[in-house]
């Protein structure tokens, strides 16, 4: 068991932690409609319009996450010249966060992911579809020249780097080579959360899979704890990272330690979620904010699958606050099972 005490001291010590967050910024719309009727042109439902929404998503969600629990937040990354790319900056304007590492680039489109939800004003919302409009994922040579030199500047008083790879190119290996070699510089702890291609970012300190990613990579289906272990170690060894954290849904999370032992953690809260979207981001948010904040590995993992256990309980991409967290500490008695 974790004493709560130590783990609240911990979030009071986010505050003032700066944390470059380096990654894929998209923009994550809502569009709200009430069911009517049956379409005569297809057998498909319509909806009524109600609402749009527009909220900070993939590394923007990142960096979202790590200013809502307390620290500064330095987001580096690229936006189109559009509409979507002018909205991402007004949110991230109206949550208090620097905006002097995004470039934008002419010809290139924000990614953008729209969900379009049903449901009435009193009943839950469902969604029903997703809709993703997607950049080439390359950059040009002018547009990574100035990421580079953003993470060189926001990294000269990082505390830690957050990479949010979402396959959009903005991570491109000269970017991450500039992330390594400032972070060594700081001595400063560098998390990867890659949802397609995690191997290329070997060295960093930690990476967050989830359980399929592990599958993948290690090339063995996770039967049991025994066998996650023994491929988690594999990953652990091809990235040449210090820790693992493995989110395993309802299962909890399992980190391992390159020099320690794995550390089995039973799901925080209830298991009936409201949504998943956007829920890794608060995990690796929480995890890399509270390493850079002093944590052991295992208070950190602990206090990310809280955070997640929160975040999960709300609709649509959300954000945890230190309150939230804190108050949600002993609700099932922090323990975990070595």
């Amino acid at each position: 068991m974790f004493p709560v005490k130590r783990l609240r001291a911990l979030i009071t010590g986010f505050t003032g932690k700066r944390i470059v967050v380096v990654g894929d910024l998209i923009a994550d719309e809502y569009l709200y409609g009430k069911p009517a009727r049956i379409s005569r042109e297809a057998p498909v439902l319509i909806l009524r319009f109600t609402d749009r929404e527009v909220r900070l998503g993939g590394a923007a969600n990142a960096a979202h996450n790590v200013r809502a629990l307390g620290a500064t937040a330095l987001p580096v990354g690229v936006l189109g010249a559009d509409a979507a790319g002018d909205e991402v900056l007004r949110l991230f304007g109206e949550a208090g966060i620097s905006s002097e590492g995004i470039s934008r680039a002419v010809g290139r489109l924000t990614p953008v992911k729209t969900r379009i939800m049903a449901g009435g004003y009193e009943s839950t919302r469902q969604q029903i579809v997703r809709l993703d409009r997607e950049p080439e994922p390359s950059l040009a040579d002018n547009v990574e020249a100035r990421l580079i030199a953003a993470v060189q500047a926001a990294g000269s008083g990082a505390d830690a780097f957050l990479v949010s790879d979402y396959g959009y190119g903005t991570v491109t290996a000269r970017v991450f080579e500039a992330v390594i070699e400032t972070a060594r510089r700081r001595g400063a702890v560098v998390a990867v959360d890659s949802r397609y291609d995690l191997p290329r970012f070997r060295g960093a300190t930690a990476a967050t899979p989830n359980e399929p990613e592990v599958e993948a990579l290690a090339g063995a289906e996770l039967g049991d704890e025994s066998v996650l272990e023994k491929a988690g170690r594999v990953v652990l060894e091809r990235l040449d990272s210090r820790y693992l954290l493995i989110t395993r849904g309802s299962r909890g999370m399992a980190l391992l330690e390159r020099e320690g032992p794995v550390t089995f953690m039973p799901i925080h809260g209830s298991d009936q979620i409201a949504d998943v979207t956007g829920a890794g981001d608060t995990v690796i948010s929480a995890f890399t904010v509270a390493l850079a904040g002093g944590a052991e590995a295992v208070e950190a993992a602990w206090l990310a699958n809280v955070a997640g256990g929160v975040a999960v309980m709300k609709r649509g991409t959300a954000t945890v606050s230190p309150r939230e967290l804190c108050e949600s500490l002993g609700d099932d008695g922090a323990a975990a099972r070595r």
